[in-house]
């Protein structure tokens, strides 16, 4: 039994409650991206799921664990220091204003990079409704396609994916690769001089006084 098929066989038989729990404590995990796909996969192909209420209920799992994160950062933003702050001021304007597309893209692509996106509209005081509704929008487009294209190409398509998403090792190397990347991208928005990047091509950024209104 994989790690998986163990957390479904502990949520799955609560129906589609347990779908929505065993994804939400997924989706709160931050920096290493240990995929919520193989649940949906494994509940699909236990038949006891109707497909589009499975990806309905998932996709809100997912969205109330993004949107912790969210608001853990959003919350969060006194504790950055005013230097910091100041130097990330044109980025977090920037995404404030175009945070709606930004946060439907993230919700579109589980990468690694998605968790920076999520923080840093929470620090840039994104509105939190249109997170809610653009991450959950894209969530379950993305579980639609998943258990319609699971449902169209049948098992053998499922399996090749739950063998190669569940295998340890390479969760092990996805992990850290992608802590990696986070870090590396932790250190560029903290210590870059956005100003002089952004501000060429958005001078708007550099007003100080735009930096509440949200996009």
């Amino acid at each position: 039994m994989t790690l998986f098929e163990a957390i479904f066989s502990i949520g799955g038989s609560l129906g589609y409650s347990g779908v929505l729990l065993v994804t939400l404590l997924i989706s709160l995990i931050v920096f290493v991206p240990i995929p919520y796909i193989p649940v949906l996969i494994i509940a699909l192909l236990s038949g006891r799921f109707d497909p589009n209420l499975l990806a309905l209920a998932s996709a809100t799992g997912v969205t109330l664990g993004r949107t912790t994160i969210f608001l853990a950062s959003y919350h969060g933003r006194s504790l950055i220091k005013k230097k910091t702050l100041s130097r990330m001021t044109p980025l977090q304007i920037l995404l404030a204003k175009y945070g709606s597309l930004g946060s439907f893209i993230a919700a579109l692509t589980p990468i690694p990079p998605d968790d920076i996106i999520i923080i840093l509209l929470g620090i840039s005081k994104f509105t939190p409704w249109k997170f809610v509704v653009t991450t959950f929008f894209g969530k379950l487009i993305v579980n639609l396609a998943v258990v319609w294209i699971l449902l169209l190409w049948g098992r053998p398509l499922a399996q090749q994916i739950l063998d190669r998403g569940t295998d340890p090792l390479y969760l092990a190397l996805v992990a850290a690769a992608s802590i990696s990347v986070v870090g590396l991208l932790l250190y560029i928005v903290t210590r870059f001089d956005w100003g002089s990047i952004i501000g060429k091509r958005f001078p708007w950024t550099m007003n100080d006084n735009k930096g509440d209104k949200n996009g």
